[in-house]
């Protein structure tokens, strides 16, 4: 593990094995170890790169809010200074929204995307700025129990593992999180992903509470060629409630890339 300055924000990141690069993304409150499950389950010949987004983890927190552009600059700084092109890039939720948007941007640093719970558009503006308020209000605490609901179905609450998750999201800078949903509520890629021309795949999970299956498969659907696969009993995170299931989805994907 290591800090790479991206040109202005220190991101903390992780890289494992050599080969094809491919690059995670994580979901608003949680950071780089939302995808060490998964990791060991994928085939070797893969160069894993993982990063805190900023706000995250230990990674740099610039006050809030934050635009797409930035959290995208982010990224394409980061790929830069690793001599990083082609990736597959995974992206869960937020880091769904900022892959779509690095494609956009700089296809020659993206050569396939894995959209994993994630959409075009994620809920309403008024909706991320309630929440944000609430956050000032109560603190990061006050949204963690309907986060939680959001995330996981209930019977993976009830288990021991849940509090992890907890813990994560609670210990989430609370001027990265709303920095972040900021940069949430003032996105729409709706228009621009149309153009992409690249191997595509979306994800979901049959419970999730936060991008319900549909918006997944409305989402991927406007890119031409793009597949969709949904993992059934899982919730927003299914690298986390169902990583044998995610793993082995991600890794057939990658079989067929050229």
């Amino acid at each position: 593990m290591r800090m790479i300055d991206t040109g202005g924000t220190q991101l903390h990141m992780a890289e494992d094995g050599t080969g094809r690069p491919v690059v995670f993304l994580h979901a608003l409150g949680t950071d780089l170890r939302l995808w060490t499950h998964i990791l060991p389950r994928l085939p070797a010949g893969l160069r894993l790169i993982r990063c805190d987004l900023r706000g995250h983890g230990l990674s740099d927190c610039p006050p809030p809010p934050y635009g797409m552009g930035a959290l995208v600059r982010d990224i394409e700084g980061l790929l830069e200074r690793l001599e990083v092109t082609g990736s597959v890039v995974v992206g869960c939720s937020l880091g769904g929204m900022i892959a779509q948007g690095l494609a956009i941007k700089r296809p020659d640093l993206v050569g396939a995307l894995v959209l994993s719970n994630t959409a075009a558009r994620i809920g309403t503006a008024q909706a991320w700025h309630d929440r944000i308020a609430t956050l000032h209000a109560g603190g990061i605490k006050a949204l963690s129990e309907a986060t939680l609901a959001r995330w996981f179905p209930p019977a993976f609450r009830a288990t021991p593992d849940a509090a992890l998750w907890r813990h994560m999201l609670e210990r989430t800078p609370p001027d990265g999180y709303a920095g972040c949903a900021a940069a949430i509520a003032g996105t729409d890629f709706h228009g621009p992903i149309q153009d992409l021309r690249l191997p595509v795949l979306g994800i979901a999970g049959s419970e999730d509470g936060s991008t319900p299956p549909d918006l997944v498969r409305e989402t991927v659907a406007l890119i031409p060629g793009a597949e969709f696969a949904l993992i059934r009993g899982a919730g927003h995170l299914p690298m986390a409630d169902r990583p044998d299931a995610f793993a082995a989805t991600l890794a057939e994907f990658l079989a067929q890339l050229p």
